[in-house]
């Protein structure tokens, strides 16, 4: 059950009479944050007294009359201006608790109408190794597939891989003019990441090049605009001074920016000028970035030397990202990529303009959203079709074929403006029963609070990144046990698993305990700590458990089974008890707006209830046989709770660390 959807319920038939909208109104009942002040508390009656002219202590005294919660609840207490506290009966916690620690489901119901869900996430160009960029989206979308699924919803989760795109063009013509055959025969992806990187680094530097006399010239012009303000008088008028004020700093923030750019442009230069090998590739191809597109061009119109190419790429390609998901233990129901709709794509134009939403501009063809300057593009003025295309032909499918109500892009936040734009369209275009969100995250940053990079300033490779938490989750691995009194207890492979579970499992949850919008900075140190909110203090008090049932030589799935009944006696039993019962509630918390740090919230404070209860509430040495295995359920309980949940964000438990 969820207690916090029942007891809003419950206020809400009672608040329908004293307001238009009782489920805002009920929606202000939360968990008490002092358990002083009982288990949950209704913070409503004090706006609601505001718009009616009423006492706010009398009319929550009277609404708090009117709400049957007698089987649930003592009689809720009116605080304050008006807050109405309500602490569970503890009879009923017990009772709950009982059915909960013999429930497979841990008290987690099925949602009573389920929706038919895509979740979009990870989705990396092939032909180039993952890298720190491709994790958020990976573990989040994995962990949101996993939670809507366990609380019942038809879940479909859609690697959208890009397959299809200009990197290939790029890759292509790498391919046909530079390629390393040796380095190619023994590490594909490797070689094909390298010629992709070339041919943009080559391009990169003709395009600045271009750029570069301009890019001064603007530059020039900006600091002496910039000059001659600051050289003018202060106005007497305070009013002229603001004025004044905010011209001088829009020229300094001109001026910045273009010597920003200046020296990006200058950057890309000396690098290909200062290396003889790459200035005489940028010699022999002026109009690289023309004919890697042309390359595209030919791939996508059929020519059957870029057709036999892409099919050779492909598998090699596909198997190196599958390699790293069996890794992160995440999988996919589909893996349709861009290729994959490419025949839809002529179609899907089509079909826009004739329903007048697409018009031909300047050689293109775009759809124009009133109120957005931006067009969205669905065709190239040289014929090429879009990102946008695809992402509308596969909205066309997932509804049309899937019959979806719900679609989920987990993609960073600097694409929000591309959704925008494509839910808009997709609206207009007619699929308004569709629910389509844009599950956005911030990024990963470095001490220096800059993107998560490596020192030499590469992007960190995901792989790498995975390698060094294996490793050092090991070396914590290795000191723990060979510190225990008897020595270590371990083999190598245990140790290994041990190591594969810790760190990678940390790497996750650090990343799903931050609010998914905010940036975040990596820190081994912290994400890999006993203590605090990481994955192995959940993992370490999981581990607990199975230690205090190997030691007792206890088969938890008999004590399940048998006659145990769970107490409350003491204050941290209780506490414990109340948490579990709100594991619901935290999974139905993740999917009200898909955040799975509501989770990790829950987690955390399980493991601190646990610790509580461990030390107050001694188990195996209970003062009755009665208590005894009443602890024991409810350690078993807790035990199944925090696998439950961390196997819901894709971390692994284990049983010694």
């Amino acid at each position: 059950m969820n207690i916090l959807h029942e007891l809003r319920t419950r206020f809400e038939r009672v608040l329908a009479d004293y307001s238009p909208e009782p489920a805002a109104l009920a929606q202000q009942i939360r968990a008490a944050q002092d358990a002083r002040f009982g288990d949950y508390q209704a913070n409503f009656a004090m706006a609601l007294a505001k718009s009616r002219g009423v006492n706010p202590q009398e009319l929550a005294r009277e609404i708090a009359a009117k709400v049957d919660l007698s089987d649930l609840c003592e009689p809720p207490e009116v605080a304050g201006p008006g807050f109405i506290n309500l602490r569970l009966l503890s009879r009923w916690i017990t009772t709950e608790s009982n059915h909960q620690a013999r429930d497979p489901r841990c008290g987690v119901d099925a949602v009573a109408r389920p929706l038919k869900v895509i979740v979009d996430y990870s989705s990396p160009n092939v032909a180039k190794p993952m890298h720190v960029g491709h994790l958020r989206s990976s573990v989040i979308g994995d962990a949101l597939y996993r939670i809507l699924r366990y609380l019942g919803h038809d879940v479909v989760s859609d690697n959208h891989i890009g397959d299809w795109g200009t990197q290939f063009g790029m890759i292509i013509y790498g391919y046909k003019h530079f390629l390393d055959q040796t380095a190619y025969d023994a590490n594909p992806v490797g070689e094909l990441a390298r010629l992709y990187r070339l041919v943009n680094q080559l391009e990169s530097y003709h395009e600045a090049v271009a750029a570069l006399a301009g890019l001064k010239d603007r530059l020039g012009v900006a600091e002496r605009a910039h000059a001659a303000a600051k050289a003018e008088p202060n106005p007497a008028d305070k009013k002229a001074q603001e004025q004044r004020k905010k011209q001088l700093k829009q020229l300094a923030t001109e001026e910045t920016t273009l010597r920003d750019e200046v020296a990006s442009a200058e950057k890309k230069v000396a690098a290909v000028e200062g290396n003889p090998a790459l200035f005489e590739l940028a010699r022999r191809h002026p109009k690289i970035a023309e004919e890697a597109r042309l390359e595209t061009a030919r791939l996508h119109s059929g020519d059957a030397e870029n057709t036999r190419l892409w099919n050779r790429f492909m598998p090699e390609c596909l198997a190196a990202l599958n390699r790293m998901y069996d890794r992160l233990g995440i999988r996919f129901d589909m893996a349709l990529g861009e290729s994959h709709y490419q025949p839809a794509l002529a179609a899907v134009v089509d079909d826009l303009k004739q329903k007048g939403l697409a018009v031909d501009s300047d050689g293109a063809v775009c759809v124009f959203i009133p109120g957005v300057d931006a067009p969205f593009i669905v065709r190239k003025r040289d014929g090429a079709f879009t990102y946008a295309t695809t992402d509308l032909a596969t909205i066309r499918d997932r509804v049309d074929r899937l019959g979806t109500n719900l679609v989920l892009y987990v993609v960073d936040a600097r694409q929000g403006d591309h959704f925008k734009l494509l839910f808009e369209t997709a609206q207009r275009w007619g699929y308004v029963k569709v629910d389509l969100r844009h599950v956005s995250f911030g990024t990963i940053l470095g001490d220096d609070r800059r993107p998560y990079k490596t020192r030499s300033g590469d992007v960190v490779g995901l792989e790498s990144l995975i390698d060094e938490a294996v490793a050092r989750a090991r070396r914590i691995v290795d000191e723990n046990d060979e510190r225990k009194t008897a020595g270590g207890d371990l083999d190598d492979a245990s140790r290994q698993k041990i190591a594969e579970a810790v760190g990678i499992g940390a790497i996750k949850y650090a990343d799903l305990s931050q609010n998914r919008e905010t940036d975040y900075i990596f820190n081994w140190d912290k994400m890999l700590a006993l203590t605090g909110d990481t994955a192995t203090y959940m993992q370490y008090a999981y581990a607990r458990v199975c230690g205090i049932v190997r030691k007792g030589e206890i088969d938890r799935e008999s004590l399940r089974g048998g006659t145990a009944q769970i107490q409350l006696e003491h204050p941290a039993e209780r506490a414990l008890a109340l948490q579990l019962l709100r594991f619901h509630e935290a999974l139905d918390g993740v999917a009200i707006d898909f955040r799975p740090n509501v989770l990790t919230n829950w987690l955390f404070e399980t493991a601190n209830r646990f610790s509580t209860f461990f030390e107050n509430c001694p188990v195996l040495k209970a003062e009755t046989e009665s208590l005894k295995q009443s602890r024991l359920l409810l350690a078993d309980l807790t035990a199944r709770c925090l696998e439950r949940g961390l196997s819901l964000l894709g971390i692994e438990t284990i049983e010694r660390m």
